[in-house]
């Protein structure tokens, strides 16, 4: 349901630092950056969110594992997501930490005034709680062998004091809404999904903890640390400033649109909606569920390897290849599949022939025929303009809908369409024949292309911002296309432009060397899951090796010297170690466990007599001996081993 008033009010869920960002984050705030920009372009005011969720017992459990804060830890790793959105030109105008005081006072505030109002008591709870999810699994949900049906790790069992959200008071009130609002939730198969969950029953929900201390404390009752999603969802309020700027809470508040993927829709069609309307605050105007991606075909996961980092897809493809893939390919709302076949497939036709072949043509045209001068013609008018006042209207229309695919569907329509209208029009021929008929046709053609591809320019702006404003500048335009207005475009205007050199958009792909490049990669990441592996592979039930077999393992103290990041790799890496008699070179998997800083100067054992091996190019001689603890929170973390006496001399045999 659109306003009258041309305020727009966006958000991301707010991703969980514990996490490394992947294409699934990328996929969510790319969406919400594309139709912010497109929001600005039609003379919005938009209000642009994203952020990240900082408390709980993971954060907890990898800070003690590590020896900091919890505080120091998400210090530290919060910044991977804003390094990420800033690889990603991600356009947000706020960046909220859930560790943010003003976060802390805005969740206090409102769990107090629900207890004042007796809509959060106190009891006690028992049942099934998934650890690495910090949810409670109702019995009806569990997955098989009583397992998390999210995550599928086994559940436990445990009761504890807890303070209680009344949900089940406001259910009926909130199936009453979603009746009369059936673009509430978004694609319609979440909304029946909802509506089907609500209609079964909605139990009070637990909303505090005594058994994790990372959070915020309940007022008056500090041995109470308030619920990671109840402090989470109230992210969205803090930003626009409920506790403290009723002004620009009332402007923005009343326009929300939540993006999320579908596996938190039931935490924010259900949990939050029940308790913006205990708040007695408007409801959301549309929560927009996008699906999940493979890769390949096959679920990703971080012990197949196979989980796409989007750091290393825009440093081998480009921003803007990365950033239209991820919105052409898949329907908003259908799980996706990731492929890099596909995504070259992409770059070469849609945006090195279709799109980088027409700015090339038009503008070599505009130059050979016209001296670089945008021609002026008495009628611009044509099929060309006609078809531009139709997608104009479409694209419009799409991204009301978020049907980002469609919309550049639509664009490529008109790509497509100006392309063919050049074979049509043979405006090499036109320039051929001197008589005025045939000049002023020639200049009508010019013109029509030109503007196909500056109404292109600015159609695209939202999707491809980059290669926008390099469009633009070729076309001899000034300002940027972000920040201009779609609706002012006028067809024909741009006569007496004078157009810059025409360079390259995108230089297409060799399929045979790309295909040699991939295989490289494949087999490095072979390489490197083998010599992860070794460790484990004697440690496998009921292998067992005689004391010959042991002691053809040599084994001797080191000290790190050196750490390198490679930059090619995610898990890898570079250590300069020393041995006393000589130091080597030693590729090890440790980036995610330790930094640089950590790790100089630590005396490790290696073991010296491992065949060498080739990892992203770099020749390893070794390999450190580690260990793998779960810590209380049920996440790995990687120990070395390390000589209890630091007297003892480099190169001393272990045995």
């Amino acid at each position: 349901m659109e306003s009258n008033e041309k305020i727009f009010y966006i958000t991301t869920p707010i991703y969980y630092v514990n996490d490394i960002p992947h294409i699934g984050h990328a996929y969510t705030t790319i969406a919400c950056d594309a139709i912010s920009r497109y929001k600005r372009m039609k003379g919005y005011d938009v209000h642009f969110l994203t952020g990240t969720d900082e408390h709980g017992q993971k954060i907890q459990a990898a800070a003690e594992a590590k020896k900091i804060t919890p505080q120091e830890l998400v210090d530290q790793i919060h910044v991977n997501f804003k390094n990420l959105w800033q690889v990603l030109n991600i356009s947000n105008d706020d960046f909220i930490r859930t560790t943010d005081e003003r976060h802390v006072r805005t969740v206090q505030k409102i769990f107090r005034q629900l207890i004042d109002q007796g809509d959060i008591y106190k009891g006690t709870y028992s049942g099934y709680y998934c650890v690495p999810d910090e949810t409670y699994v109702p019995e009806s949900s569990m997955g098989p062998n009583k397992t998390c049906p999210d995550c599928g790790r086994p559940l436990t069992i445990m009761e504890e004091e807890s303070y209680f959200f009344r949900a089940s008071k406001y259910v009926p009130e909130l199936i009453a809404y979603y009746e009369k609002n059936l673009r509430a939730i978004l694609p319609e198969i979440r909304y029946n999904e909802i509506m089907s969950f609500l209609k079964s029953g909605v139990r009070d929900q637990s909303v505090s903890r005594t058994t994790l201390k990372w959070g915020i404390p309940v007022p008056g009752d500090e041995k109470h640390v308030i619920y990671v999603w109840f402090d989470a969802l109230i992210n969205y309020m803090t930003a626009v400033g409920y506790s403290d700027d009723p002004e620009t809470f009332a402007k923005y508040w009343s326009h929300v649109r939540h993006m999320v993927g579908k596996d938190i829709i039931r935490f924010h069609c259900v949990t939050w909606q029940l308790m913006l309307l205990a708040l007695g605050v408007v409801l959301p105007v549309e929560v927009i569920a996008h699906g999940w991606w493979t890769y390949n075909g096959e679920k990703m996961s971080k012990s197949k390897g196979n989980v796409v980092n989007p750091f290393e897809m825009v440093q081998e493809y480009g921003l803007d290849p990365f950033r239209y893939f991820l919105l052409r390919e898949v329907p908003f709302g259908n799980d996706g599949d990731f492929s890099e076949t596909a995504l070259v497939g992409r770059i070469n036709s849609d945006l090195a022939n279709d799109l980088g072949n027409l700015l090339n043509r038009t503008l070599q045209m505009i130059n050979n025929y016209r001296s670089g001068i945008v021609p002026a013609c008495e009628n611009s008018a044509s099929n060309l303009s006609e078809l531009a006042e139709k997608i104009i209207s479409k694209v419009d229309d799409c991204m009301n809908n978020y049907c980002f695919d469609e919309a550049l569907k639509s664009i490529w329509e008109l790509i497509g369409r100006a392309n063919k209208f050049i074979d049509e029009t043979m405006p090499w021929k036109l320039a051929k024949d001197a008589s005025s008929e045939s000049q002023a046709k020639l200049n009508q053609v010019l013109l029509n292309l030109y503007e196909s591809l500056r109404i292109s320019a600015l159609l695209l702006a939202p999707f491809i911002p980059d290669t926008s404003k390099r469009i633009w500048q070729q076309l001899g335009l000034d300002g940027e296309p972000v920040k201009m207005f779609i609706d002012k475009f006028e067809w024909g205007s741009a006569s007496g432009a004078k157009i810059n050199k025409a360079e390259v958009l995108f230089p297409r792909i060799d399929l045979k060397e790309w295909q040699k490049s991939q295989d490289a990669k494949l087999a490095q990441k072979k390489s490197e899951a083998n010599i992860m592996s070794v460790m484990s592979e004697n440690t496998q039930e009921n292998h067992e090796i005689d004391i010959e077999e042991f002691h053809r393992v040599e084994m001797r103290v080191a000290k790190i010297i050196k750490v390198e990041e490679i930059k090619r790799s995610k898990k890898l890496y570079k250590l300069e170690v020393d041995l006393g008699y000589e130091t080597r070179t030693v590729c090890s998997g440790i980036k995610a466990f330790f930094t640089p800083e950590e790790l100089e100067g630590k005396h490790v054992i290696l073991v010296t007599n491992l065949k060498p091996a080739k990892l992203c190019g770099i020749e390893s001689n070794g390999m450190i001996l580690a260990a793998t603890v779960k810590t209380e929170g049920n996440t790995e973390q990687l120990t070395l081993i390390t000589p209890e006496d630091k007297s003892l001399p480099l190169g001393s045999l272990v045995s």
